[in-house]
């Protein structure tokens, strides 16, 4: 069920509790298209979808708004995509964060990696090479070793890269908006020279 609707059913106020607690707003909600499922195999989880670049879903993350030991819940289809691919900008820099959460705290032109890795093979990391897209980098902390390799991948193939420094907070979907404005205002251009140097501090 679409919570992007001008109504909604009484069923949504969990889930829209949920979300307001997050910090997102009605702008959000309807940017991303965010719907629940109230019963089914996706009971009582928020649904973020998203939308390849003919218009029609091709992935979703769906995420329990409950206390559910199983926090997600996607489903088993490919997700080798660029998440939202249809409302991407590539003539502009991206943002590459873990989740969907992440991306929506982190604002326009987010791309969610579903995850930690970023294969060179993949179609989000093809269509950087190809555009030549600048790429602020923005993990959780607790993910580094991964962060660092794909910096590392993204330097070899000449792509503009900055590091936006997370280490003061457990979760990048965790923070507000304006928190997220001023660091990446702040992050680190990584080059090769200061990527090398990174990792020797890294084993001191």
């Amino acid at each position: 069920i679409s919570l992007a609707n001008k109504v909604v059913p009484m069923t949504a106020g969990i889930p829209m509790r949920y979300l307001q607690k997050r910090g997102l707003s009605k702008e959000d909600i309807f940017k991303w298209k965010i719907g629940y499922c109230p019963s089914g195999e996706y009971a009582k989880r928020i649904v973020v979808p998203s939308f390849g670049l003919t218009g029609y879903a091709n992935y979703f993350v769906a995420r329990a708004y409950d206390n559910n030991w199983r926090k997600y819940l996607n489903p088993s289809v490919n997700k080798d995509i660029v998440f939202n691919h249809l409302n991407i900008d590539w003539e502009e820099p991206i943002t590459i964060v873990e989740g969907a959460f992440d991306a929506i705290v982190a604002g326009d032109n987010a791309i969610p990696v579903l995850g930690s890795n970023l294969s060179e093979h993949s179609v989000l990391f093809g269509e950087i090479i190809k555009y030549k897209t600048p790429v602020y980098i923005a993990f959780d902390r607790d993910a580094k070793t991964k962060e660092d390799k794909i910096i590392r991948s993204l330097l070899q193939y000449g792509i503009e890269v900055y590091k936006v420094d997370t280490d003061d907070y457990q979760d990048v979907g965790e923070m507000t908006k304006n928190e997220f404005i001023d660091l990446k205002r702040n992050a680190t251009f990584i080059d090769l020279g200061n990527y090398l140097l990174r990792s020797i501090n890294r084993l001191i």
